[in-house]
């Protein structure tokens, strides 16, 4: 049995004329909402509002920002807005001692300090995955 593989998938049909149905979208409810903002508003008025309306309309059309639409850029930007940020901030104790550093020929190389804590967790877990091979 042959089947056909459909290829091509990430091309959009073009419906009206050069446009894909998307496109259309976009253009025709930005026509829209210009011509109500031309209806209801005076000219010297409204143009501050159909210009942005617009543009913001053609780039959902044509505009693409590294091969993705622009409704995902703009998606991605309001997520960022509206989600919760998490700032770090780790303080430097400008009276911890230094770490040795030793002189290589080409560059130094700093060795850290392990404290006996940490040295003996070390330890500790290198005791526990050679016992149990």
């Amino acid at each position: 049995m042959n089947f056909q593989v459909p290829q091509f998938i990430e091309v959009e049909d073009k419906i009206f004329g050069p446009l894909t149905f998307k496109q259309f979208i976009y253009l025709a409810g930005g026509a829209g909402a210009v011509f109500i903002i031309y209806t209801l508003l005076p000219f010297w008025l409204g143009m501050w509002l159909m210009i942005p309306v617009a543009l913001l309309a053609l780039a959902l059309a044509f505009y693409k920002v590294n091969n993705r639409s622009f409704i995902f850029v703009l998606e991605a930007s309001f997520r960022y807005l509206l989600s919760a940020k998490l700032y770090l901030w780790k303080r430097q104790d400008s009276t911890a001692t230094a770490t040795p550093i030793i002189l290589g020929t080409e560059r130094a190389v700093e060795i850290p300090k392990l404290s006996p804590s940490k040295l003996h967790d070390l330890a500790w877990s290198l005791d526990v995955k050679e016992n149990l091979k």
